[in-house]
């Protein structure tokens, strides 16, 4: 998950098995790769708070375990949309 929310802007350091997250003031939206469940979702609440648009690949990671999760975060105000190619 790292990788990819660096990508967003976070600033995170792995040291050894422990990640260091340094806080900062914004997320900016990028294209991203859901790679499991947990990083999809990861990469959902992610763009959900970050500036500007966060288009997410590969979500079928996160259908497995969150199905119409758009639907969802839709339902409690979110601006969430799935795009079918």
């Amino acid at each position: 998950h790292i990788d990819e929310l660096k990508k967003m802007g976070a600033t995170i350091k792995v040291e050894g098995r422990s990640a260091i997250v340094e806080g900062i003031d914004k997320l900016v939206g990028s294209k991203v790769i859901a790679t499991d469940l947990r990083a999809g979702a990861a990469m959902v609440i992610a763009g959900l708070i970050a500036e500007g648009v966060t288009e997410i690949l590969e979500i079928e990671h996160i259908d497995r375990g969150y199905p119409h999760i758009e639907n969802k975060f839709t339902a409690l105000g979110a601006d969430i949309v799935r795009v079918v190619e």
